[in-house]
């Protein structure tokens, strides 16, 4: 049994991993921590709880993770406009710069991998990941809810 596309896919995931530690070095962020930026910056100022919906993680996850940006000047809470009772996580100005050179980084990558791939190969490229992210996000998705309806 060939098992090259997931020898080579976990390969890429390394690779991209290391990539992350590098560009995180020196800085208090994590790969997760990231991940609520990046959440922030697509969504915009979000709930604690939409955040952890968003992310898949506990309550108690996100709030540890939202306490460390906060802390490091990433993100602030704020009242919620409409629900007296809900507080926002919004990015601070400092979040908005490290995003936006987190952006570039992103589209400065997405050119160079499209550079390395024949532009007649390209549709297809994007078609198979497409359809791995499809396949692996239903499998894992029914994976979990087994896991939780054996609780």
């Amino acid at each position: 049994m060939r098992t090259a596309i997931v020898d080579k896919l976990m390969a890429v995931t390394s690779m991209f991993q290391r990539d992350m530690t590098r560009a995180f070095a020196g800085t208090p962020l994590t790969e997760s921590r990231a991940a609520v930026l990046w959440t922030l910056t697509l969504s915009g100022p979000s709930t604690q709880q939409i955040l952890a919906e968003a992310l898949s993680v506990t309550a108690r996850n996100i709030s540890g993770l939202v306490d460390a940006l906060e802390q490091h000047g990433y993100v602030q809470r704020v009242p919620h406009s409409s629900d007296r009772r809900a507080v926002l996580v919004k990015l601070t100005p400092n979040g908005e710069t490290a995003m936006a050179r987190m952006q570039e980084e992103h589209a400065r990558l997405e050119a160079e991998l499209r550079g390395v791939v024949a532009p007649e190969h390209l549709d297809a490229l994007e078609q198979g990941i497409d359809a791995i992210i499809a396949h692996l996000a239903t499998s894992t998705s029914s994976e979990q809810t087994e896991a939780e309806g054996d609780r």
